[in-house]
């Protein structure tokens, strides 16, 4: 009898236990919507499609780790719509793809896919500072109208929540990401030409208009 308490007592205290995590255990999901600006400044001279897979426009991500409550982070559509926005607004012309390498339009000179490479956050109990913060690494593909190679680049973004005690932790998170994807875009933009193999594709292009454009000017000098 003695052995059947003890052994009761320990099941009791083992179902006990599990239905403490269980309770103290939080799941949070996180949905990152937004709408960003076209980027101000001047256009590659460039016909660019690009195609943004279902993947990367349905990207969520998850973490259960032993250390952390579960998170279900949704950034999928509001990445969808910052890439779709920097590069339909960076080049003369830009043709979003609803499918790649097939159906390609004969025009295209350029096809930029990006993928996500990893997401990373930080909680303001693990950093003792009242802030989100949030690293996004995206891996850029570019490829030439017969689907080789042209240049592979990383884009690092990064944000932080600088108020965010005064949030709940989902609408902290989420504003972290939302700068996060705005520092993206930005370096999207900016860094185009600082990747070499893109820098000489730009410059070869500018060239070809200069000299398609002199004849014309000379010419023009010639009726005056």
């Amino acid at each position: 009898m003695a052995l059947m308490k003890k052994g009761l007592s320990a099941a009791v205290k083992a179902t006990l236990l599990v239905t403490a995590m269980l309770v103290t255990a939080c799941t949070h999901t996180v949905q990152v919507d937004g709408e960003y600006p076209q980027p101000v400044g001047d256009q590659y001279p460039l016909t660019v499609g690009f195609y943004l897979s279902d993947d990367f426009s349905r990207f969520t991500y998850h973490e259960d780790s032993e250390d952390r409550d579960e998170w279900n982070i949704s950034t999928g559509p509001a990445q969808r719509n910052l890439f779709a926005t920097v590069l339909g607004s960076m080049f003369t012309e830009a043709i979003p793809l609803t499918s790649y390498p097939q159906d390609l339009p004969e025009n295209v000179e350029l096809v930029i896919v990006p993928e996500v490479r990893e997401l990373q956050f930080t909680m303001p109990r693990e950093t003792r500072v009242n802030i989100f913060e949030v690293w996004i690494k995206y891996d850029m593909h570019a490829y030439d109208n017969q689907g080789a190679q042209v240049a592979n680049w990383v884009i690092t973004a990064y944000g932080k929540t600088p108020t965010a005690f005064l949030k709940s932790q989902e609408a902290a998170l989420a504003q972290a990401i939302d700068i996060a994807l705005r520092d993206a875009g930005a370096t999207l933009y900016t860094g185009f030409d600082r990747v070499p193999e893109l820098q000489a594709l730009v410059a070869s292009k500018q060239r070809a208009i200069s000299m398609q454009e002199q004849p014309a000017a000379e010419a023009g000098d010639t009726t005056d």
